[in-house]
């Protein structure tokens, strides 16, 4: 069984990740998007990726969530610091990169027990949905900071500093 398109999306996955983690580094969550501070997208990215990424109907809120604490629509009441962020981050990075070293290229047409989408669709459209957001995260960042946060290609290899 092929591997190739795997270790494509494994690569493409660890630079979402590490993009991430410069976002997570570099934004101000306090700032304010379409009404909500950036902490709260920033969650609703994490939280959806984590949701899914390998398959909706087998996953479990982490311990921290409170019902709309994901939702751009309805203000939370509890707030989520930049250390708990992180932590999610690496807690879901952890867990899709042991899900993909499960994989291999003939699995991604396998369609997940209770979707409508195979593998490969829900992988692209959280990778896609992902970058939507930090890419609007990223621009409060030059906005406020005139700076813009570092992001890496698919090299993968990050260079110093957060900034360019």
């Amino acid at each position: 069984m092929g591997s190739e398109l795997i270790n494509a999306i494994k690569l493409n996955t660890e630079v979402l990740f590490t993009n991430a983690n410069i976002m997570l580094k570099t934004c101000n969550l306090d700032f304010i998007l379409c009404d909500m501070p950036i902490w709260k997208h920033v969650y609703h990215m994490l939280h959806s990726c984590d949701q899914w990424y390998i398959n909706p109907n087998e996953y479990t809120e982490p311990d921290f969530h409170e019902p709309n604490l994901n939702s751009l629509d309805i203000e939370s009441e509890k707030t989520l610091s930049r250390d708990e962020l992180l932590q999610y981050l690496g807690s879901i990075k952890t867990k899709i990169m042991n899900y993909l070293d499960t994989l291999t290229d003939e699995m991604l047409y396998d369609i997940p027990l209770g979707c409508k989408s195979n593998r490969l669709g829900l992988i692209i459209s959280q990778i896609r949905h992902f970058y939507a957001h930090l890419g609007n995260i990223n621009a409060t960042t030059i906005i406020e900071t005139n700076k813009w946060p570092r992001v890496i290609g698919i090299s993968g290899k990050p260079t110093e500093g957060l900034y360019e």
